[in-house]
């Protein structure tokens, strides 16, 4: 069995609202391609979309990266935060606005709760922004804990904020 075989199908949220949006993103999209545990990125198009949440801010750019990755999910999370620093976050407001933030999505077939991770992604079911660029790339990939795919959680999910394509690859 060789290295691919044995790492794990992945999937990552990227989200910006200040700055460089389309900078960060790459940004992102670069800083993992560089990771050694870290193969086979293929990335949504970018889509442009309304603030989740807290809605008095700039709009975000958001993609979804698939991944291969040998790393076990608390490592991901740590190179994925490291990601967010180079970016200047800052962590002021919970769901305000950022250069940066990258959430895992899905990690193989995983289910996880713990302090520092929810895998999948707790919110994942009521956030159109993240289904739509994620069904783009990966419509029939079965979502654990919810017992449907990716195209089935979509098309349940009741959230009507606004979606446009902003850029079809990164």
């Amino acid at each position: 069995m060789g290295l691919t075989d044995a790492m794990i199908r992945s999937f990552l949220g990227l989200g910006s609202n200040t700055g460089d949006r389309e900078y960060y993103l790459n940004l992102a999209f670069k800083s993992l391609k560089e990771q050694a545990g870290i193969l086979s990125i293929r990335s949504s198009s970018i889509y442009e979309t309304s603030p989740w949440g807290l809605k008095d801010q700039p709009w975000f750019l958001n993609q979804v990266l698939e991944i291969k990755t040998e790393y076990p999910p608390g490592m991901l999370l740590d190179i994925i935060l490291k990601i967010e620093q180079q970016s200047n976050r800052q962590r002021q407001k919970k769901w305000g606005p950022r250069t940066l933030d990258i959430d895992i999505l899905l990690y193989g077939d995983l289910r996880m709760h713990d302090e520092k991770l929810v895998i999948p992604h707790p919110y994942l079911s009521y956030r159109r922004f993240m289904l739509m660029p994620l069904k783009e790339i990966a419509p029939d990939v079965w979502v654990p804990g919810f017992g449907m795919t990716v195209q089935e959680l979509f098309n349940q999910c009741e959230d009507k904020e606004e979606i446009t394509i902003y850029s079809n690859k990164c």
